[in-house]
């Protein structure tokens, strides 16, 4: 943690600025005073790196989190735009702090907490309150069309359904970004299913692709999750795979079951849980449903929201929430 003012320099802005305030002098004005006033109360909380993985929801967390911690802790918040197991490379060297959407690797805990082996640069900081639910999805005309689609021991009757140009005569089963926790091309192929996994490159490929399908009528299936927006504004039916059981998926190559509900975790930085930081607290006590980060991924993709401005418009209609996160 690099400090970025002395606190003795925090508290007399914060007093200076009052003053002007005040007496109606200079352009610091009442929000700005009583800002700088909280992070001299706070203590100094140096930078702060906040990795940003590539999905609107992990936006929406971090952005939140970034917010109150520079206006009610003082922080100075660098955003990264990292994949996952990019920013898990970074907290070994000061590059990523907090990681605060963590939807299951025991892989990278091996590789980087202590208690498992690890290097010990990263530990856990508790869960966020989301339930994550990864699957296999269709939009809602084909279960309407075809009522038996959604269970996978069906799936080889529809196979042409979804052939395209690029499926090489299987159907076509469309994959995210193939950086996320996924095991689909194993799926396929362990359960002797007549489909190739293409995939999308991104979430807002894969939403653009479903949207155009339940809009079009045309045949689709792929990987989707939720907590996520677009669910509200189309909401995808789950194909039901084998079941899932402790150890299914420990040798990916042979992963022939669905994916589990998954309490989505907070990792940082093992340096900076262990600095005198009061952003720590914050990243520790940060909780909230899928609904609250459904609403903010909305303002961002939907209503055009830069996600610095969605997470003010929700932490200022939420401080009782907030409130919770400082205490």
């Amino acid at each position: 943690m690099k400090p970025r003012k002395a606190s003795a320099l925090a508290g007399s802005l914060a007093t200076l600025a009052l003053a002007l305030s005040a007496c109606g002098g200079g352009d610091i004005d009442d929000e700005t005073a009583a800002n700088e006033a909280k992070a001299a109360d706070a203590g100094d909380c140096g930078e702060l790196n906040m990795a940003v993985n590539p999905w609107v929801g992990y936006e929406a967390d971090a952005y939140v989190v970034g917010h109150v911690a520079e206006t009610e802790l003082g922080c100075s918040v660098t955003y990264k735009d990292l994949k996952e197991e990019v920013s898990w490379q970074g907290f070994g060297t000061g590059e990523v702090d907090v990681v605060i959407e963590d939807w299951g690797h025991p892989d990278l805990e091996k590789q980087y907490f202590a208690d498992q082996g690890g290097d010990g640069s990263a530990i856990g900081a508790g869960t966020t309150g989301n339930v994550g639910i990864i699957g296999w999805y269709v939009p809602p005309w084909m279960v309407e069309e075809y009522p038996d689609i959604t269970n996978w021991e069906n799936l080889n009757k529809y196979a042409d359904l979804f052939e395209t140009p690029e499926s090489d005569g299987k159907g076509q089963f469309l994959g995210a970004d193939p950086s996320y926790v996924q095991f689909d091309e194993a799926i396929v192929e362990n359960l002797d299913l007549d489909f190739k996994v293409v995939f999308s490159g991104s979430e807002a490929a894969s939403i653009a692709a479903f949207e155009k399908a339940e809009k079009n009528r045309t045949p689709l299936i792929g990987y989707f999750y939720e907590p996520q927006w677009f669910m509200s504004e189309v909401p995808l039916v789950k194909v039901k795979l084998p079941a899932y059981t402790d150890g299914c998926q420990d040798d990916e190559k042979a992963v022939a079951c669905d994916y589990p509900e998954t309490e989505l975790k907070k990792v940082v930085s093992t340096e900076f849980m262990e600095s005198n930081s009061p952003a720590v607290g914050l990243v520790q006590n940060f909780q909230w449903t899928n609904d609250d980060q459904n609403l903010i991924a909305k303002y961002i993709s939907e209503d055009g929201m830069s996600p610095e401005d969605a997470a003010a418009k929700w932490v200022s209609e939420n401080p009782d929430k907030v409130e919770a996160w400082l205490s």
